[in-house]
């Protein structure tokens, strides 16, 4: 999928409804750190499933991690996860949403990082930095993805 239309028809919009239940949870950095979540995570939607592991759809959110959102997180805030429901098609499994609703996954990947305490970088386009958050908060230590490879996909599928 090209970057730029998943950032302009599918992160901001998200964001932009997101914003009604979480506050500050939309900025161009913000944007620009999902963008760069995708482009690692699946190189822009190649993957909707990992290979050889469990994680979903083009930010390869782990069903464990899903869960969590919902357990620890939506459990107790009333409206968000009513907002959460309602982007999500009830018809199917809400984690099968994951691979192929594309504004349900975009939602979810950003609560991954709406829980982490960081402090955002200055500049919105700093790649570097949005590579840290990446690999801090969502990768972790224990992810074999590289703060490298996040820039290098980066680079290769956003900014050309």
């Amino acid at each position: 999928m090209k970057a730029g239309h998943l950032a302009e028809y599918v992160i901001r919009p998200t964001l932009r409804l997101m914003e009604g239940f979480w506050e500050g949870i939309n900025s161009e950095a913000a944007v620009n750190l999902i963008l760069g979540t995708a482009a690692q995570e699946s190189l822009c939607g190649k993957y909707l499933k990992q290979v050889n592991g469990p994680a979903l759809g083009i930010y390869q959110v782990e069903p464990a991690t899903h869960r969590d959102i919902w357990d620890n997180y939506l459990a107790y805030r009333t409206e968000q996860a009513s907002f959460m429901r309602s982007l999500a098609t009830q018809m199917w499994a809400l984690e099968e949403n994951l691979i192929w609703n594309l504004q349900y996954a975009t939602a979810v990947a950003r609560l991954v990082y709406w829980r982490e305490s960081f402090e955002w970088p200055s500049d919105p386009n700093d790649v570097e930095a949005l590579a840290r958050i990446w690999k801090e908060h969502y990768n972790t230590e224990l992810g074999k993805g590289t703060e490298e490879e996040f820039m290098a996909n980066y680079s290769r599928l956003v900014l050309y």
